[in-house]
């Protein structure tokens, strides 16, 4: 029994109107998500300010006025900014992944761009001081920089081991990922071991993931990556709803199928690795979003990839606000706080799926 209805059929959750429907009340989630992360803080600023702000600029020229002025534009919105980037992100990919491996435990990090991604990052942390100096401005942007060319390196690796003669098989893929990222994180262990006690210190915090220090630089080098993943999944959508009846049947029904492995794989490859460049790394997040979408609104992909962009921003957004206000003036790590809600949910959606086949 597949997940998708059979081709040429009209897929589950493509009702007249429901489209529409669910995109609006999910942006309108999302907005009203963004307007509490801008608003929400150790200096509180009112919605309607927040808008005033917005659309009309700094409102006054007294103290109090500049004040929130700098608040709002130099440090919520940036993080706002990066939360609904890496949110979308994070959620398409595990819907494209979960879609590509037709297993609802497809994951971005099992085409091995987390572990990649934090190889790298931990080479820099530990080598990469001497070459901070000679970047300028741009020293800032050596973590990120690295952990997304790692993460890309990765993916190029499985590519190369999981394609023969032009074909790409989706379980070399996982198998291949799994391996990689075994071997990563044996080198992730050594880079540990030799580190200092402040690069231990870093790179722990990095890996459990945060949106602290957002700035507008990481807003604009993570939005290309993310628009391309985000916007250009949905192109893949029918590709993906028929694959779930087998390569063999997408074929015949006229979908490229190497061609839609690749382009899925490298999609979520550029979307996840920007994402993490900028964030560290998200646990769960783009396992358990696309699960919950689906629950709602069924498996067809045409409307499931465009809902989980909007619902993992407004989600990652909330997460955010709650990771820097729970236990202020400190912070928690974001991934704690994904994770803490993600595992129990992913236990219960287990347990809810052997209840309906069992």
């Amino acid at each position: 029994m597949t997940d998708t209805a059979a081709v040429g059929a009209r897929p589950p959750g493509l009702l007249p109107g429901r489209f529409g429907l669910a995109i609006a009340c999910t942006a309108g989630i999302a907005v009203v998500a963004a307007l509490v992360s801008l608003g929400v803080g150790p200096v509180g600023i009112a919605p309607d300010r927040v808008l005033a702000m917005l659309f009309g600029g700094v409102q006054g020229d007294t103290a109090t006025d500049l004040r929130d002025a700098v608040i709002l534009f130099d440090i919520r919105l940036p993080r706002t900014a990066l939360a609904a980037l890496v949110g979308s992100a994070t959620a398409v990919a595990g819907a494209v992944m979960q879609g590509l491996l037709r297993n609802p435990l497809g994951d971005p990090g099992v085409i091995g761009v987390s572990a990649g991604a934090a190889l790298a990052a931990a080479l820099w942390i530990v080598f990469g001081a001497s070459l901070a100096a000679t970047l300028g401005g741009w020293a800032e942007l050596g973590l990120p920089l690295s952990a997304f060319l790692g993460g890309l390196a990765m993916t190029g690796i499985l590519q190369l081991v999981a394609t023969r003669d032009g074909h790409t098989s989706v379980v070399t893929v996982l198998l291949a990922g799994i391996a990689l990222t075994g071997f990563t994180g044996a080198m992730t262990g050594l880079l540990v071991f030799v580190s200092s006690d402040q690069q231990l210190r870093d790179f722990t915090f990095w890996m459990l993931g945060s949106l602290g220090g957002a700035t507008w630089d990481k807003v604009m080098l993570v939005l290309p990556f993310a628009a391309a993943l985000v916007l250009g999944a949905p192109a893949l959508a029918r590709g993906l709803d028929t694959l779930a009846l087998g390569e063999a049947d997408a074929a015949y029904a006229g979908i490229a199928v190497e061609r839609t492995k690749r382009l899925a794989v490298l999609a979520v490859a550029v979307g996840v690795g920007g994402a993490v460049a900028v964030s560290g790394v998200i646990a769960f997040f783009g396992l358990t979003v696309p699960h919950l979408v689906r629950l709602s609104l069924g498996p067809s992909h045409r409307l499931l990839l465009p809902v989980s962009a909007l619902a993992g921003a407004a989600l990652l957004t909330v997460a955010d606000v709650f990771a820097r206000t729970v236990a202020a003036p400190a912070e928690l790590p974001l991934g704690i706080v994904t994770s803490a809600v993600g595992a129990p949910m992913m236990l219960w959606l287990l347990m809810r799926r052997l209840r309906i086949t069992g």
